[in-house]
C-alpha cells in the first residue's frame, strides 16, 4: 500500500501551486474546474512513486457549505534525502521569507527534519 494522495482546501490555489513547483519540483496537472460546484483543483506529483497532492478551492470557503471540517490533519513530510538537503533547503526557504517552524534536528524518533509553513501555514516536515 502508499498513499496516493492528500487534499488541501487553500484560499489562494495559484499562489499555493506555484510555491510546492518552486521549492519540491512537483509535476502538476491542468486545472480542472466545476463550475456547477464553483470548485477548482490541481494534482501535483512528487517523482518516481508519483504520491500526489490536491490542492482544492472553492472561492470563500470559510463560509462555504462544501468544505468539510478538517480535523486531525497535523503536518506532512516530504523527504529530500540526506541531512546536507534538510540544511540547505530549509535555508534557502528561510532566505525566501517562509516561517521556520522547527529548525533542522533530531528527533527522539530519530528523523532528522525541519518544518516549514507554507504560503497559507500548513505545517510541511523537511526530512531525510
Amino acid at each position: 500500500m502508499k498513499i496516493e494522495h492528500l487534499a488541501i482546501w487553500v484560499d489562494d490555489i495559484e499562489l499555493i501551486r506555484k510555491f510546492y513547483m518552486k521549492y519540491f519540483k512537483v509535476t502538476c496537472s491542468e486545472r480542472y474546474n466545476n463550475p456547477k460546484r464553483n470548485f477548482t483543483s490541481y494534482f501535483l506529483s512528487f517523482g518516481e512513486d508519483k504520491t500526489r497532492i490536491e490542492l482544492m478551492h472553492i472561492p470563500d470557503m470559510k463560509n462555504s457549505v462544501n468544505r468539510q471540517n478538517l480535523k486531525g490533519l497535523a503536518h506532512f513530510a516530504i523527504s529530500v534525502r540526506n541531512k546536507d538537503k534538510v540544511d540547505a533547503f530549509t535555508e534557502r526557504l528561510r532566505a525566501d521569507g517562509f516561517t521556520i517552524a522547527s529548525e533542522p534536528r533530531t528527533t527522539g524518533d530519530g528523523y532528522y527534519e525541519s518544518a516549514v509553513l507554507d504560503p497559507e501555514g500548513n505545517y510541511i516536515e523537511i526530512t531525510v
